[in-house]
């Protein structure tokens, strides 16, 4: 199984990023897909997370209202839009798999992130 994260980058405060997830070696449709993110010597938080079909979805309060996840199970991607960024996103953004819906890091299949830096 490989997820692979990209469209990361350094972006000033109220720019807007989109990030995919393109996923290969598993059954992407039979998966959860949620976002994560990390900063250094912090534990990884929850960003967003969208169920089998993309009908369900949830969002940490942090960013609701903002981000946008979805989802193309004909192209095996997951997508994050991220608008009005502001500084304290700035974090390395990962994404995962797992067969049942959480908001926890107890993910099975995990990529390799991608930074995301937004400056004031």
């Amino acid at each position: 199984v490989q997820l692979q994260a990209s469209g990361g980058g350094s972006v000033q405060a109220g720019d807007s990023l989109r990030l995919s997830c393109a996923a290969s070696g598993l059954t992407f449709s039979r998966y959860v897909m949620g976002w994560f993110r990390q900063v250094p010597e912090k534990e990884r938080e929850f960003v967003a997370v969208v169920n089998w079909d993309g009908r369900t979805t949830y969002y940490a309060d942090a960013v609701k209202g903002r981000f946008t996840i979805s989802r193309d199970n004909a192209r095996n991607t997951m997508y994050l839009q991220m608008n009005s960024l502001k500084p304290e996103d700035t974090a390395v953004y990962y994404c995962a798999a797992k067969r049942t819906i959480s908001t926890q890091p107890e993910y099975d299949y995990w990529g390799r992130g991608t930074l995301v830096t937004v400056s004031s």
